[in-house]
């Protein structure tokens, strides 16, 4: 093996070779070479990550359980708790955007029910490339229909999500999936394997050769060439028959541990289970079902062929657990138990083929901090000044410009493929700042969103990692939702390039003071690097997954203006920026400017006014400003009500500023006029600056600004614009 360096083919560096050499005493054979090397890829060991995430809270009175297991629990203080976790697939859904799409949603899904919970709800965040781009509409009918599709079979709603459009992710695709489940406290389920003696059986789909070194390819730099082999094959309804399975064993109590077979397949699930348990396990490969012929050790260890489960349970429990697989024509084999010395040992027909410390392989991984460099263009582009653009001379038509944008348009085209299973659980779909489910057992109401906006952090690291914090728990306290806890998808490119590793970084830094100050902990997420192709790295793209609480979810709020005569107010930060803004992208053709600034307290009192006044039913409607700023927000409204609104705005700042600026911490609502007075004293207890702008009513939305007419167009007319965008392009 020194010969010929097999490890440098398999990912490892040679250093990273000498490690596991030291730790094994001896060198590795090639099915152990294997199993470190896709345990030691970034996407398993986040080794050029770790240093950085520890910067985040994790910790909090509600938190059941932080990171490091296969999804974040919160308790809801009703004798039940949420799981939730967002995972991206971007590498394979570049590759096969079906399939890779279809998987992602498989695995995260799978990482919920391993928790002992009952998935209930899905979202997604997607980044593609124009739609005026051939590949990027293939690719965006692809994963769309993955998601959908895999959904859709395993009968769980879509009820919140988000798409971008920039020339950067055209040859690398962002897949963000994210799930979020329900539980009894009493059944949260982890995946550990205690006490030697007891039993590891492998459950649920045959293995074969789909996905092998999966984890790896989706650990280096994008090639044309990548294989398809790397990708895997999903089965929805094998997926919905092993979700009811692991979810029976947790209900009877027929399980002492259980981990998904994702990426590194069964190598991962042992060493990590071993590992958190300080045990080991010894397995034999000869009962594994296989799918494919001549299937070599390394291949079954390290295959991530989809839906199987890795289970822990008492030799006593072994024949009825059996039992449910196997009723729903599932595969159900023990294949070894559990031992105390730390290793993990496989066999194969009669051959011993692995003996490797499992805290080594699934923990021992170096840890890397990398050097940073801010870039060439941070402070060249920090440097535009929006003010020497010429004036528009037709606001009419640079509002109908940013609506008839896939970046603002409806994502109808996306909606419909997905199924609305579980209606009577569904309060709020997707269309709203946040997805609403209401939890039957408790009568409560969860609140999901996931949100994130990479040209912002591209600008400004760490001010684009506090938007996105923010700007998540703020879409939650405009349903009425008291947040509860984020899950992260971190995408970048190369960590070994400087530059991306100084934007890493300083989104994480950005990310984790939000955290602290709005006092949100990060239970859980993803990091995927090198999102890169012919060295060419996609925007710094953190995504945040937020979950939140309603005690009465038939309180809560939506987006529309949907009462005539109701007033209309502008909540929050008077700050407002061209820089980075839809206007810039969309009119000018620009990615440029600096970024309002972010006052998180004021951010932290602004939400709880929000809750408050919901709480209260002060409010007809709430809807934050993001992109596109207070026109598009206000066209938003005025669609999803159907109905007119007439507003005015001060004389004292610029009309395209005011309406197509955008900035953190600004909600508009609106409210019955005997409601005012509550919302004022509100504002003014939490010291929240607000503007009275107008009405609602009538068929045209109408935007005074100075004592001009600026904007005056019929709702009708916008809405013929922003509804069949992307169904056109996609036709």
């Amino acid at each position: 093996m020194k010969e010929d360096k097999r490890w440098l083919k398999l990912g490892l560096t040679d250093k990273e070779y000498r490690l596991i050499c030291k730790d094994l005493g001896r060198e590795p054979n090639f099915c152990e070479l294997s199993m470190f090397s896709v345990m030691w890829s970034e996407h398993c060991s986040y080794k050029h990550s770790k240093s950085s995430l520890r910067l985040f809270p994790v910790t909090g009175e509600r938190v059941l359980q932080g990171p490091g297991e296969n999804a974040g629990v919160i308790d809801l203080g009703s004798g039940w708790a949420v799981a939730f976790k967002i995972e991206s697939h971007n590498h394979p859904s570049a590759v096969d955007p079906y399939q890779g799409a279809a998987t992602g949603v498989g695995g995260i899904v799978r990482d919920i029910f391993t928790m002992g919970a009952r998935p209930v709800a899905l979202l997604n965040s997607l980044r593609l490339g124009p739609l005026s781009s051939s590949r990027s509409r293939y690719l965006f009918k692809g994963i769309v229909a993955g998601v959908a599709d895999y959904g859709n079979g395993l009968e769980l709603p879509v009820v919140a999500g988000e798409t971008g459009f920039e020339n950067c992710y055209e040859g690398n695709p962002l897949v963000n999936a994210m799930c979020v489940g329900v539980l009894p406290v009493e059944q949260l389920i982890r995946g550990k394997a205690p006490e030697p003696g007891n039993l590891v059986a492998l459950a649920g789909a045959p293995t074969g050769r789909d996905g092998i070194h999966g984890v790896t390819f989706a650990s280096e730099e994008l090639a044309p060439e990548a294989a398809e082999t790397a990708v895997h094959i999903g089965d929805p309804a094998a997926g919905r028959l092993l979700m009811e399975a692991c979810l029976e064993l947790a209900r009877r109590k027929l399980v002492l541990g259980m981990q998904d077979l994702g990426g590194a397949g069964l190598t991962c699930a042992a060493t990590e289970m071993a590992a958190r348990s300080g045990t080991g396990m010894e397995i034999s490969l000869d009962p594994v079902p296989l799918k494919e012929e001549n299937m070599a050790a390394y291949e079954i260890a390290i295959s991530e062929s989809q839906e199987r489960m890795l289970l822990v349970l008492a030799p006593e429990h072994e024949q009825e657990a059996a039992k449910v697989f196997k009723s729903r024509g599932l595969n159900f084999n023990t294949i070894g138990k559990v031992t105390g010395d730390g290793f993990v040992r496989i066999k194969y027909r009669d051959r011993a083929e692995a003996e490797v410390p499992a805290s080594s392989v699934a923990e021992g991984a170096p840890e890397y901090s990398p050097p940073v460099q801010e870039p060439e263009y941070y402070r060249r582009l920090a440097g535009f000044n929006a003010e020497q653009l010429p004036p528009e001379q037709d606001l009419n038509q640079v509002l109908k410009q940013l609506l008839e944008s896939p970046d603002a348009a409806s994502r109808e085209w996306i909606w419909r493929q997905f199924s609305s299973f579980g209606d009577h659980q569904v309060v709020q779909g997707p269309g709203g700042d946040a997805g609403i489910i209401r939890l039957s057992e408790t009568g409560q109401g969860i609140a999901v969103t996931v949100d994130g906006s990479s040209r912002l952090v591209y600008l400004d690291p760490y001010l684009g990692g506090m938007f996105a914090v923010a700007e998540a728990t703020r879409n939650l306290s405009c349903v009425g939702a008291k947040p509860l806890g984020i899950t992260d998808g971190l995408n970048f490119g190369n960590p070994e390039r400087p530059e991306v590793y100084w934007q890493f970084r300083r989104a994480v830094e950005g990310v984790a003071e939000a955290c602290r100050v709005l006092q949100v902990p990060v239970v859980g997420g993803n990091v995927s690097f090198y999102n890169e192709v012919d060295d060419k790295a996609i925007y710094p793209t953190p995504v945040v997954g937020a979950v939140g609480l309603l005690e009465d979810p038939q309180a809560s709020c939506q987006i529309a203006f949907n009462r005539s005569s109701d007033i209309i107010y502008l909540l929050g930060s008077p700050r407002v920026s061209l820089g980075g803004s839809l206007y810039l992208k969309i009119c000018h053709h620009l990615v440029a400017g600096t970024l309002a600034e972010i006052d998180l307290k004021l951010e932290k009192s602004l939400q709880e006014v929000l809750y408050r006044a919901i709480r209260r039913q002060a409010l007809s409607s709430a809807h934050d400003l993001s992109e596109g700023g207070l026109a598009v927000t206000l066209a938003e409204c005025c669609l999803q009500g159907n109905t007119g609104a007439t507003v005015s705005l001060p004389g004292d700042i610029c009309p395209r500023l005011a309406l197509f600026g955008e900035g953190p911490s600004r909600v508009l609502v609106s409210l019955h006029p005997d409601k005012e007075e509550d919302l004022q004293a509100l504002a003014l207890e939490h010291g929240i600056p607000l503007i009275k702008l107008g009405q609602v009513g009538g068929d045209r939305l109408v935007i005074i600004s100075g004592g001009q007419t600026a904007v005056d167009l019929a709702v009708e007319e916008i809405g013929r614009i922003y509804r069949e965008v992307i169904g056109c392009l996609m036709s």
